[in-house]
């Protein structure tokens, strides 16, 4: 049996948000999605993630949530992320932060799949272990009757995201990198059965630098004043992956770049 998996990228605040609930309600039975994963570190205000928005995103679909290294900007979030198991935070974080590393979901099919985050180090401002070895450490917890594990690699260096592709080839079914609000164009399957891709993009405006509104970023760049860096709202898109698993052996057979674009009505 197969797994038809959905990975969203960054979802950056209300357009975001709006994105994602068009864009599950259409592409969910269309391409007959079985699960739902979405990195929504971003998704209040461009920065955190609140209880209700936490249950809003699940009510439009969502089956698990990762984070990264905004996931404490909320502290309100922080007894969802002791108690939920449909919530995520980085594996090498210190043992003594807050939420679990690793979860498993039934899917829309009854397939089990673990759901696994992991952060970078290279750039990035939040001390963390090596991500290596919290990654070894986060697969060897999943039970082993379930063969579908995903991993969200929260990071800025390409090179980092590429070397934990090629580290846990064979050993996870999907490999996504988060993070930059770019999506890359370099997806496949490896030579083991892992679907990878650098990173997944950005669900929320396109019309932005990086989902903030442009002109108060070129200000700050361009006359170095400091500006207030709020969410833009024109031209927002899902951006994520689609990937098929064989349910039996955990490896990608499929995985293929998706993007949204969002009506113009409605509100998220």
């Amino acid at each position: 049996m197969q797994i038809r998996l959905l990975c969203v990228g960054d979802v950056v605040g209300s357009p975001g948000r709006q994105v994602l609930r068009e864009a599950l309600e259409v592409l969910v039975p269309q391409r007959g999605i079985d699960g739902v994963i979405v990195n929504a570190e971003n998704v209040a205000g461009g920065s955190g993630l609140t209880p209700a928005l936490y249950e809003k995103i699940l009510n439009y679909g969502v089956d698990v949530v990762t984070l990264g290294d905004h996931l404490y900007r909320r502290k309100e979030i922080i007894p969802v992320m002791e108690t939920s198991d449909r919530i995520v935070r980085p594996a090498n974080l210190p043992a003594e932060a807050p939420g679990r590393t690793v979860t498993v979901f039934e899917t829309r099919s009854n397939q089990s799949v673990a759901v696994i985050s992991v952060m970078g180090r290279l750039f990035m401002k939040i001390p963390s272990n090596c991500p290596f070895a919290a990654v070894d450490q986060a697969i060897a917890s999943v039970p082993s009757d379930v063969k579908t594990i995903v991993v969200d690699l929260h990071a800025e260096a390409t090179s980092e995201k590429i070397a934990m592709g090629w580290h846990v080839d064979g050993r996870v079914s999907v490999l996504f990198g988060t993070h930059t609000h770019v999506p890359t164009a370099d997806e496949r399957v490896l030579p083991k059965g892992t679907a990878y891709i650098t990173d997944l993009g950005m669900t929320g405006p396109y019309d932005s630098v990086l989902g903030r509104t442009k002109e108060r970023v070129l200000t700050a760049m361009i006359r170095a004043v400091p500006s207030p860096f709020d969410v833009a709202t024109n031209d927002a898109r899902l951006s994520g992956i689609m990937v098929t698993v064989e349910s039996t052996t955990g490896r990608a057979v499929e995985i293929e770049r998706v993007t949204y674009c969002a009506n113009a009505n409605g509100n998220g």
